[in-house]
């Protein structure tokens, strides 16, 4: 009985160490760092560094445009403040004789029946 126990004892432990053997070369061709998922893992780890650059360098870029922008407002905001009160200091202003003469002057030659050109045959 204690043969027949020892037989069947060697017999597992045989083919626990070949399960153990197939199993150690299916993990070797799993973490190849050519053709296996580390070779992924590798690959993307790279590109995750990659990105990583490029969303910092977007987002200084992102800042300094921001900054300009805001100088660019504030400096229109106060151009147009200052047009703002230079079109109320015009409407202050009685208009001038001549420039109300000139005005009439135009409409009335506009309504002359006479053309403006006249073109000459040589």
């Amino acid at each position: 009985m204690d043969v027949i126990a020892d037989i069947f004892l060697a017999a597992g432990a045989f083919g626990a160490g070949i399960y153990c053997y197939i199993l150690g070369r299916r993990l070797n061709k799993f973490n190849d760092l050519e053709k296996g998922v580390g070779g992924a893992v590798a690959v993307l780890s790279a590109q995750v560094d990659d990105l990583t650059k490029t969303l910092a360098a977007a987002q200084s870029t992102a800042s300094v445009s921001a900054e300009t922008l805001t100088q660019l407002t504030v400096r229109a905001e106060a151009m147009s403040q200052r047009l703002e009160l230079q079109m109320a200091s015009l409407h202050d202003i009685p208009p001038q004789e001549s420039t109300v003469a000139a005005a009439e002057t135009s409409k009335v030659q506009q309504t002359t029946a006479e053309p403006m050109f006249i073109r000459h045959r040589a």
